[in-house]
């Protein structure tokens, strides 16, 4: 012990340093106060970027050190976000019985009728917005919302705690599942621990409740299955991961090229891409069975909706565009931009499924980065924890841009340091200077091969 000690004493410093940090972050932090949070952002990035120089061979150092930084997180109410609110709200109404799809909660309680325990909590702190619109968080989601709710029925801390440990846990998942893949790839296996040791994984995942990282678990558990070449089973997860968050189904058409026959011509196996796609579509339906009502659809479809044509959050181009807007319309032009931007989104997505060579895992993943980064610099609305899904498929490719965006992405919680919500646009303008630049940057030096396998 007294070696261990010895050989390892400064980056058990930085393990403890960062143990207060994250402890501060997690019990000691309001959301508006903006300085504290980007103190402590910027401290824990440095230490996390330390501990990886320092202990890059460690393995079990690095992977005890980020078990113990999520466990710090255990028993605190989420400071950054409030969507846990509504998870707990949706969570309880399934154990009662009642189709979270199929009521608002606004309506429940001016009703008087919401029939689950510390419902005006609940809706107190979830905030009007969110409780004026159904929700729009797909069938697995909403299974461990329900699991909470089943266990932890009448106390929102015991409800967080129990989506927590779930989180924790697909985070464990797919460090174990991601050391494989990176492993089969001939890549470094402690790339892995540039999202699993990130901060912004920590802090937005374990620390906020956000299921980003329970949906990445299922994604890379599929791809591992495909690079396997298990492609049945793979089709089956891939859906699990959609029937979590529905970002996945933008890599869907980038497997046009993948499935190929395994000949000469090298030509489209296009029966095994349908029956995968059939395998996707089939399992994610039925996973909407339970829930199945002839206002299902279209409750689910408008809160998906609102999130193209009116909300605006942490944009790029949009936000270029909404100023082109204001200069030639004099008013806002979000409803347009909104069904705009999401073709021009559809048009690459299909150019980088027909003219790139994803023929192999490694090429595969690299363009899902590229793909899922354009639809994230083309969105209206990007949440901090939206960047896990590319910063995750990072780890796979030598692109760096991500790493980078996980750090500048906090600036976006300057909006929250005023009594009224305002965003910095010189701050967000910072941000995407620096991000997009970095990503043109190594687009351009991306040559043909580079991503082939190593033997």
């Amino acid at each position: 012990m007294e070696n261990f000690y010895r050989n390892h004493k400064t980056p058990l410093l930085l393990v403890l340093t960062a143990c207060l940090f994250y402890a501060s972050f997690s019990y000691d932090l309001v959301r508006g106060d903006f300085i504290k949070l980007i103190s402590l952002y910027t401290g824990l990035f440095f230490i996390s970027w330390k501990l990886l120089q320092l202990e890059r061979n460690n393995f079990w150092f690095l992977a005890g050190a980020a078990l113990l930084f999520r466990l710090i997180f255990i028993a605190a109410i989420p400071n950054l976000s409030q969507d846990f609110y509504r998870f707990i709200w949706d969570g309880r109404m399934i154990v009662e019985g009642w189709n979270p799809y199929l009521h608002l909660p606004g309506n429940l309680i001016k009703e008087g009728i919401a029939p689950i325990s510390q419902a005006k909590e609940l809706f107190a702190g979830m905030g009007g917005l969110s409780g004026s619109h159904y929700t729009n968080y797909p069938p697995l989601n909403q299974l461990i919302f329900a699991i909470a709710g089943l266990f932890a029925g009448k106390s929102i801390l015991g409800s967080v705690i129990v989506m927590r440990l779930i989180i924790i846990a697909a985070d464990l998942g797919t460090l174990y599942i991601g050391k494989k893949l990176l492993k089969n790839l001939n890549q470094p296996v402690n790339r892995i621990f540039w999202y699993i040791l990130n901060p912004f994984i920590i802090i937005e995942l374990t620390g906020n409740l956000h299921f980003e990282g329970v949906m990445l678990f299922f994604l890379i558990w599929s791809l591992y299955l495909l690079h396997k070449k298990k492609w049945i089973l793979s089709a089956v997860v891939f859906a699990a991961s959609v029937s979590l968050k529905l970002i996945p189904l933008l890599f869907l058409p980038l497997l046009l090229r993948y499935f190929t026959t395994e000949n000469s011509q090298n030509r489209l196996n296009f029966g095994k891409l349908i029956l995968y796609y059939l395998i996707v579509g089939g399992v994610v339906i039925l996973s909407f069975l339970p829930f199945l009502s002839s206002a299902l659809i279209s409750n689910f479809s408008a809160s998906i909706g609102l999130w193209f044509q009116k909300f605006e959050f942490n944009a790029s181009v949009y936000y270029l565009v909404r100023w082109v807007g204001f200069q030639v319309k004099g008013y806002n032009t979000i409803e347009t931009a909104g069904k705009v931007l999401p073709v021009i989104v559809f048009y690459i997505l299909a150019g980088l499924a027909v003219f790139r060579k994803n023929n192999s895992a490694q090429r595969l993943i690299t363009t899902m980065l590229l793909g899922v980064s354009v639809y994230f610099f083309l969105s209206t609305t990007v949440h901090p924890w939206y960047i896990a899904t590319p910063l995750l498929l990072s780890v796979f490719t030598r692109y760096r841009f991500v790493i980078i965006w996980s750090f500048m992405v906090i600036f976006s919680y300057f909006a929250y340091s005023d009594v009224v919500f305002r965003e910095s646009l010189w701050l967000v303008a910072l941000e995407y200077i620096v991000v997009i630049g970095m990503f043109i940057y190594e687009i351009s030096k991306e040559k043909e091969g580079e991503f082939e396998v190593r033997s």
